[in-house]
């Protein structure tokens, strides 16, 4: 498969795969070790998780990216020092990361919290997918798509799904093969529909970008680690 859109899931990690030739597949992984081993080391993957995490100040690319998404902009959230994940429980998590960073945690990002610290440490120890996996964000990707203009409505609303779903019919032909499949194979206490859209718009704009992905900001700076603290996205789209 040439190109690769990871989400997070309660399953795991949901992957779609699109391949040059019209191809495809779709799986929930445990972890995002096996989900590399199943995968070729050539494909590119975008993947809705931070990667490079922040020592001191905010990450440039979440302000940045905040600001195009305007009324979506909330979808971004400030992604929290390395250290707090070192935290026990939400308490402790927020009170380091106010120590460092000036500001807690939402419960929302600490919800997560496990996931980002899986792929931050995955990413420090497998050489070949820092060149090969890049963060992304649905919300931008759409936005893209959508021809630089943000979604209406939240993506878990009734119109919000609707709204993704038609975007990604007019950019995708294997979309409702693959929404359709991924609904009726997995169950959703592992995968829901807005699951679903996200790994798969994370594809579609991975195979867009044919390799060289816009970023925010233009230039990315690295964390401590060396880890690229950036959101690609695709060229925009006609709306």
């Amino acid at each position: 498969m040439d190109v690769i859109g990871v989400d997070g899931c309660r399953g795991g990690w949901f992957a779609v795969a699109l391949g040059s030739g019209g191809n495809w597949a779709i799986d929930v992984y445990k972890t995002i070790d096996a989900l590399w081993e199943a995968i070729s080391p050539l494909s590119m993957m975008f993947i809705d998780i931070p990667i490079g995490l922040p020592h001191a100040e905010r990450r440039i690319c979440d302000v940045q990216a905040r600001k195009l998404l305007g009324r979506r902009g909330s979808s971004v959230f400030a992604v929290p020092c390395r250290k707090a994940f070192q935290a026990k429980n939400y308490r402790q998590a927020c009170r380091i990361n106010k120590q460092v960073m000036g500001i807690k945690i939402s419960i929302q990002t600490w919800n997560i919290a496990a996931k980002i610290k899986e792929v931050d440490t995955w990413m420090q120890n497998t050489r070949m997918a820092q060149s090969r996996v890049r963060e992304s964000h649905p919300e931008l990707c759409f936005w893209a798509l959508a021809g630089n203009h943000a979604m209406v409505y939240p993506k878990k609303a009734p119109e919000g799904f609707k709204e993704r779903y038609f975007i990604l019919q007019k950019n995708c032909p294997q979309t409702d093969a693959i929404v359709e499949q991924a609904l009726a194979r997995f169950r959703r206490k592992d995968l829901v529909g807005d699951d679903i859209l996200d790994a798969l718009v994370l594809a579609v704009s991975a195979r867009f970008s044919a390799g060289k992905p816009k970023t925010v900001p233009l230039k990315p700076l690295v964390d401590k680690k060396g880890l690229a603290m950036e959101i690609v996205y695709p060229p925009a789209r006609s709306p």
